[in-house]
């Protein structure tokens, strides 16, 4: 199958999965940093999680009936959520392009895995980390490189003006600075 073709199949189970969908035609870029916290998201269901729930759902089949069992029905659920999980982050693994930013040579511009501080038309400052879509934390100012503001940035230098398109319309901010390290 192509990588076009995985990709597409890819967006149907992030939305099963409730995680992000890349969009048709996109790169799953992402840092060496988020590509280890998949890995081990993945051994952690895999080799603790799973078996933990697979023990309960074995004792709680043996008690007989299983249509009143409540370890049992909520066992048999959590079982498919792990293997739903475990099956989108093998997908994603497997089509992800690591991308380090400590290899940045162009460091006065924002490119993938920059650190960029901006200013907003009001002039209060915010600091975002632009990684890959699997790896966001909005709240420790990580952002996907696919956002409106990431996209924005995107290659602009310090002392540039941008505008990102928010939903109360177009929004110009400025970039105060531009850091790499590494992930």
């Amino acid at each position: 199958m192509s990588k076009s073709g995985d990709l597409a199949s890819e967006s149907g189970d992030a939305a099963d999965d409730g995680a992000p969908a890349l969009p048709p035609g996109v790169k799953n870029y992402i840092t060496p940093r988020g590509l280890q916290r998949l890995h081990d998201e993945l051994k952690q269901l895999r080799q603790v999680e799973r078996p933990k729930v697979v023990e309960v759902v074995s004792w709680a089949a043996g008690n007989g009936d299983r249509s009143e069992n409540g370890d049992y029905i909520y066992g048999k659920r959590r079982l498919r959520e792990i293997d739903r999980r475990m099956r989108f982050l093998a997908k994603r693994i497997e089509i992800a392009e690591p991308v380090d930013p400590g290899e940045q040579k162009n460091r006065d511009r924002v490119f993938f895995g920059a650190t960029v501080t901006y200013a907003d038309p009001s002039g209060k400052e915010r600091t975002v980390r632009i990684v890959g879509v699997d790896e966001t934390r909005s709240e420790l100012g990580e952002i996907s490189w696919t956002s409106p503001v990431a996209r924005a940035l995107l290659k602009a230098r310090e002392g540039d003006t941008v505008e990102v398109r928010t939903p109360a319309g177009p929004q110009a901010i400025e970039i105060v600075s531009i850091a790499y390290r590494d992930a």
